[in-house]
């Protein structure tokens, strides 16, 4: 990576969670869901620095145990059920700017609910970044279905929710194996221009695909989804670094 390239991993993790109860804290394999995260970003290679932005004092506590950075608390209006992306990357620029004149070139989202990511997968995401100096990087995983075949619910009848003269002409029973291949977030790591956050967007316009091991996605939205993580973290190595 050019020395002059500064990439900034924010790690967002608030304390409140309505699906899992301190979901950032739950234990995973014996250790806080938030120490996986941490531990694979301070193995890449491509951080210029890695920070947790979090309004709770204990995920604080635990994060700089693990060697991240907490160099603030984020504000309780910051860390709403509701509250999106934006608002806080765009607090933590200003707080790393104003108190230490810290700029960096990108910020490298690592979403605490992906342990499964490795420093591997940072390293490539940042390192595209670098090479096609996109707007964002973002990590993609194949769609496991297509609009064409959704519907929408209205007064008790399905519609279509796609109603397209292409839908209509060709129906809902198409193959899937003939429509065009569609994408899915998959919230691994995505790498944003710092220019782009500040403009009020966690994407732009210029935005190229990091395709993420959909082997090692993971949904941690209730406690069998920590079972289901478990058991896969140890079918692949404890989720770390190969």
């Amino acid at each position: 990576m050019p020395e002059h390239t500064r990439a900034l991993g924010i790690i967002p993790a608030r304390g409140g969670s309505k699906s899992v109860p301190r979901k950032n804290l739950h234990p995973l394999l014996g250790r806080p869901l938030i120490v996986w995260s941490i531990e694979s970003a301070r193995r890449a290679k491509s951080l210029d620095r890695l920070i947790v932005s979090t309004d709770d004092p204990e995920i604080a506590e635990v994060a700089r145990a693990h060697g991240a950075e907490v160099p603030f608390l984020r504000p309780p209006e910051l860390a709403a059920d509701d509250t999106p992306d934006l608002p806080v990357f765009q607090h933590a620029l200003r707080m790393l700017g104003d108190a230490a004149g810290y700029v960096p070139d990108a910020i490298v989202h690592l979403r605490p609910t992906q342990p499964l990511r490795t420093a591997q997968e940072i390293d490539e995401a940042v390192g595209l970044w670098e090479r096609t100096r996109a707007d964002c990087v973002k990590s993609v995983r194949p769609a496991g279905e297509h609009p064409f075949k959704m519907y929408r619910l209205r007064e008790g009848r399905l519609v279509p929710y796609l109603d397209t003269a292409e839908r209509r002409r060709r129906g809902p029973d198409v193959p899937r194996q003939s429509l065009e291949p569609l994408y899915l977030s998959a919230g691994v790591v995505d790498v944003v221009r710092r220019e782009i956050v500040k403009a009020g967007s966690t994407e732009g316009a210029a935005v190229v695909p990091y395709f993420a091991a959909p082997e090692r996605y993971v949904n941690l939205d209730s406690a069998r989804d920590f079972e289901i993580a478990e058991a896969l973290m140890r079918a692949l190595g404890r989720g770390v670094e190969p």
